[in-house]
């Protein structure tokens, strides 16, 4: 078993760089969750069905997110300046967030939509790229843990302000508001930042076979990262989970709209301070335990993102099943103890996503640690954002046709069964990451 060093020590230009990357990680979860709290207003307006709703949030953003984003991977792979392609690819998704708020048809919403995923899809692997060259092995899941908090304070942002902008200017506003300042990010970046280089931490002979791996094509590329079994489980497992944190995350504020009968602002307030709050503590503190338990074995790399998807499932059934009439107040805001269970849901669903881009940077070289993030993503989101919100609603909406307004309920809870295959899938990938550690440590010995 591959024992870790203690940490060397970073640089100031490195904590700088991670900040923007975890700036411009926000604001694409923003733009990309902005749409969650305004679906009813949408659904009103343009007259759409669940199901619709949930090709617009699912499906129409994740085919050309997930599948972009395995060329543009290898392209960073073999020498593109990372720094360019995050900041091109920010700006053109600030854009399209705008457009969407433009949009005069339901068509021309998710034309606007396809158009953000064609621009966040060369964001996350030049990123995770680069925050693996930042920082030395000992210490890059706690830099993979706050690059990672994007997701749940772009989700926080987007459910909070989201909500009451939506309520007060309208759902068109809140796009509005929510793109332009993803452009002033993206000139920031290009005009005030520099690649770290590649393989800063790596040792002369990773690098050697890194510069090797950049000659092969990238068919033969794909061929030797899915020889690595660890990492083909880990693909699917990000698939099955990104399906239960795609069709909840989306879904959870219409089903406080509808089972609660809350006002929007409230709706977006409650669950992005529940799971925005909750899920960035339990990133960074699972990045925090993981860089010290690694210490004593590699095996908590990936040990650690079963337990909190283990601990999630009670907690996400508790939110979905505890009885409506019990609440607390905090001031004049009633808040229904059903949000203690979506609080511990996303705290431990915070454990795995960074955990798991960092276990894959342990198993592959830096030429080719950004298709293999890629794939990841291509996995997360193909399966995971693709078919979650629209199973999500296509359930909902055959639900609802027997149990009534229980029936987004049901299809919630149906979906949060996945989570029983992805703690298996992680389980299973506990043996061949070590082996693989082992075999790689022997090579380079």
């Amino acid at each position: 078993m591959s024992v870790m060093p203690p940490p060397p020590r970073v640089g100031i230009k490195s904590h700088f760089m991670l900040a923007l990357l975890a700036l411009v990680y926000v604001f694409s979860y923003i733009d990309r969750h902005a749409i969650a709290i305004v679906l009813e207003p949408i659904k009103q307006e343009f007259g759409a069905s669940d199901t619709l709703m949930g090709l617009l949030t699912g499906l129409a953003f994740a085919v050309l997110y997930g599948v972009l984003g395995i060329p543009l991977g290898r392209m960073v792979d073999r020498g593109a300046d990372r720094r360019v392609m995050i900041s091109i690819c920010c700006g053109l998704w600030s854009v399209a967030t705008m457009a969407c708020g433009m949009a005069t048809s339901f068509w021309q919403l998710i034309i606007a939509r396809m158009t953000v995923a064609v621009g966040e899809a060369g964001g996350m692997a030049p990123s995770v790229s680069m925050v693996a060259d930042l920082y030395p092995k000992s210490r890059r899941s706690l830099a993979m843990s706050i690059f990672m908090l994007g997701p749940h304070i772009g989700i926080l942002v987007a459910m909070v302000a989201g909500g009451y902008i939506a309520q007060t200017y309208g759902w068109r506003t809140t796009f509005i508001v929510f793109g332009l300042p993803g452009i002033f990010i993206a000139a920031t970046l290009w005009f005030f930042t520099k690649d770290p280089g590649r393989g800063v931490f790596d040792s002369t002979e990773e690098r050697r076979q890194a510069q090797l791996a950049k000659d092969v094509s990238l068919m033969s590329q794909i061929k030797i990262i899915f020889k690595v079994r660890a990492f083909v489980l880990l693909c699917f497992a990000c698939g099955t989970t990104g399906m239960v944190g795609y069709g909840y995350g989306i879904w959870a504020p219409t089903f406080l709209l509808r089972t609660y009968e809350m006002p929007l602002a409230q709706a977006g307030l409650l669950f992005g301070i529940a799971s925005g709050i909750s899920a960035a503590v339990g990133a960074i503190f699972s990045g925090w335990f993981c860089d010290r338990m690694i210490r004593r074995s590699t095996s908590w790399q990936l040990g650690l993102p079963l337990i909190g998807i283990m601990a999630s499932l009670p907690m996400g059934i508790g939110f979905l099943l505890w009885p409506q009439s019990s609440s607390f107040s905090i001031g004049n805001l009633e808040v229904p103890y059903a949000m203690l269970f979506c609080a511990g849901f996303s705290f431990f669903q915070g454990w795995w996503p960074s955990l798991t881009f960092t276990a894959v940077s342990h198993l592959l070289t830096s030429s080719q640690r950004a298709l293999g993030a890629a794939f990841l993503n291509l996995f997360m989101t193909l399966i995971g954002a693709g078919f979650g919100p629209f199973l999500s609603g296509l359930l909902s909406d055959a639900y609802t046709s027997t149990m009534g307004a229980d029936g987004l309920r049901w299809a919630l809870v149906t979906i949060l069964s996945l989570l029983l295959i992805t703690s298996l899938l992680y389980l299973l990938a506990i043996k061949p990451y070590n082996k693989r550690l082992e075999q790689l440590d022997a090579s380079l010995a």
